[in-house]
């Protein structure tokens, strides 16, 4: 059987391709509620907290837009920490007029957005893990039904839109790619994630320590797609934050063992994936 993450394995900041710098920080702090952190030339890093960065956004010279079906994001998810903190998004996203997606998924209740370059967004919250449940083979129940619209804004109501709260994290990413047996090799069979549920042979969710998933893995744009191109939009890299430095030599090691080159640079290992995604690996 082949090594699994630790169990207190989390994600953090993840880094996305933009075309306009100025744009895309007016959007990301005024409609989705992150704040500024740091600019350093094209490059912004944003916050929940004050202190850590959650999202930095890098604009790219030369940006192209991508003219076909890549493999690449799907959506990143910002997890809030309660179904109150949701309601007030909710609410801050109809205020400036957004066309906003949905979607109960039994787990947790999670709204849809684009941002400017038309990166997905996911901002949710999840439901209690004691009310997860899983079928007979061992993967959680998740189905998309609508969301309590109307519950989420009247729990809200005389609530305060501030921003999105200080114990925001990065809950999960989701991907389009090519071969969803090629990225289940490396996302399980090299890095250590487990299998939470499977929808046919067509998408994936993988998580580790139990959590429902903290990566989703689909070919739903297509089998044997190109890469996003590199001056698209798109996202650059995730952060995986392991709990040791053991557990960072393992899987490390395991990477190089499964014939990929981990390289480190700016405190931190790399190591991109099938789709070309930089993956940062740091101690948390």
């Amino acid at each position: 059987m082949s090594a699994v993450l630790h169990p207190a394995t989390k994600l953090g900041a993840v880094s996305l391709r933009i075309s306009d710098l100025a744009q895309s920080v007016r959007f990301y702090t005024e409609v989705v509620g992150l704040r500024m952190l740091r600019q350093h030339g094209r490059v912004a890093e944003l916050t929940a907290d004050g202190r850590e960065t959650l999202l930095t956004l890098e604009e790219i010279e030369g940006f192209e837009e991508s003219k076909t079906r890549t493999a690449g994001l799907y959506h990143f998810a910002i997890l809030v920490p309660d179904r109150v903190s949701l309601g007030l998004a909710l609410r801050n996203l109809l205020a400036h007029h957004i066309s906003v997606g949905q979607g109960d998924h039994l787990v947790s209740e999670a709204l849809y957005i684009n941002d400017p370059d038309g990166n997905g967004i996911e901002i949710y919250a999840d439901r209690p893990r004691e009310t997860w449940k899983r079928d007979a083979q061992g993967e959680y129940i998740m189905t998309t039904d609508p969301v309590d619209i109307d519950g989420l804004l009247a729990l809200s109501a005389d609530k305060e839109w501030n921003g999105l709260p200080e114990n925001t994290v990065i809950g999960h990413v989701h991907f389009h790619v090519s071969d969803l047996h090629q990225a289940r090799a490396f996302y399980c069979d090299t890095l250590g994630f487990e299998l939470t549920a499977h929808y046919g042979g067509a998408a994936l969710f993988i998580s580790a320590g139990g959590y429902h998933h903290h990566i989703g893995l689909n070919t739903w744009a297509g089998i044997g797609i190109p890469n996003t191109p590199r001056r698209a939009a798109g996202i650059e890299s995730f952060t995986i934050l392991l709990p040791s430095d053991e557990e960072l030599q393992a899987v490390t090691g395991r990477i190089r063992e499964a014939g990929f080159t981990p390289v480190q640079r700016e405190g931190a290992w790399f190591v991109q994936d099938p789709s070309e995604i930089w993956i940062r690996l740091l101690v948390a």
